[in-house]
């Protein structure tokens, strides 16, 4: 209540009845469900505020799914829920800041198991919206999470802008180590308005490019999409910014890959041991100075 917040959790069963294929088919296999979690923040005279729409992953723990991971690659994974966690506290800071814009929050949580039940690689997800993915590797399994929240966020929350937080691939983190996060956009100035919030807060971004020439890497025969790229092109940060970009309609987006600056694996100057909240400060500084 201190918060101004309202909440609504979806559950499995209406997931299910509304179409959110990316979350039902990475939760299949956890005994655990999946939810998504929406959170509202409507400042006094919201009805002339702009609305942004923040998106979480959400993976409380990821071991690959069918497409195990090595036992020392799982050690951190219960931090992959990172991107969701960041949203839940910036939601949670938005009226003691002030912050003049109207606000939504939608956190993707599912645990990534493997079992009789689990997703297999070779099946076809219908997300939200209808758009169909193929999944080759179920260790991608963020990406198809957040393809539900985002086309949701497009078809029903008309935001001027939605900006997604993960950690979403390990190629971010082999490019840009574990001080800076990716950043991918659809439009300069939001690219912009993030770059320098980026710089304020101390949380380095560095802007990456969405090469159009890597979009036949997630070409499928079956879907629409395939989750992962294949053709030789590499480039796995990029290639999950295109998978992405395919549900983010024409509106502003921005996708910040915090795989490297979401965990820290020793205390460095104001970096504590552990998973380190990365992108509390940079969303909250650029939220404070929108109109």
């Amino acid at each position: 209540a201190d918060a101004a917040l309202t909440v609504r959790v979806r559950d499995e069963a209406a997931l299910a009845a509304q179409g959110f294929g990316g979350l039902i088919a990475v939760g299949a296999g956890s005994a655990r469900p999946p939810r998504l979690i929406e959170l509202a923040y409507e400042p006094e005279g919201a009805a002339d505020a702009r609305h942004i729409v923040l998106v979480g992953k959400g993976i409380t723990f990821d071991s690959g799914g069918l497409s195990l991971k090595s036992n020392e690659g799982m050690k951190t994974m219960k931090t992959d829920m990172a991107g969701g966690a960041v949203v839940i506290a910036v939601m949670s800071a938005l009226r003691g800041l002030g912050v003049p814009v109207k606000v939504t929050g939608l956190v993707a949580a599912a645990e990534n198991m493997p079992s009789g039940s689990a997703m297999r690689p070779g099946d076809v997800i219908r997300h939200y919206g209808g758009t169909t993915s193929e999944v080759l590797n179920t260790d991608a399994e963020g990406r198809l999470v957040l393809a539900d929240a985002l086309a949701y966020a497009d078809a029903e929350l008309d935001p001027a802008a939605v900006v997604d937080i993960a950690t979403l691939t390990g190629a971010a983190k082999v490019a840009l180590g574990l001080r800076h996060a990716a950043l991918y956009s659809t439009d300069e100035t939001l690219a912009g308005d993030l770059l320098e919030a980026s710089e304020g807060s101390g949380e380095s971004l560095w802007r990456m490019p969405l090469v159009d020439e890597y979009r036949p890497a997630i070409d499928s025969h079956v879907a629409d999409v395939a989750n992962i790229g294949r053709g030789g092109f590499s480039a796995g940060s990029i290639i999950a910014g295109l998978f992405l970009r395919e549900f983010a309609g024409d509106r502003p987006w921005a996708h910040l890959d915090v795989a490297g600056p979401a965990r820290a694996t020793a205390d460095n100057a104001e970096i504590t041991k552990g998973a380190t909240g990365y992108g509390v400060r940079l969303l909250l500084r650029w939220l404070t100075s929108a109109n």
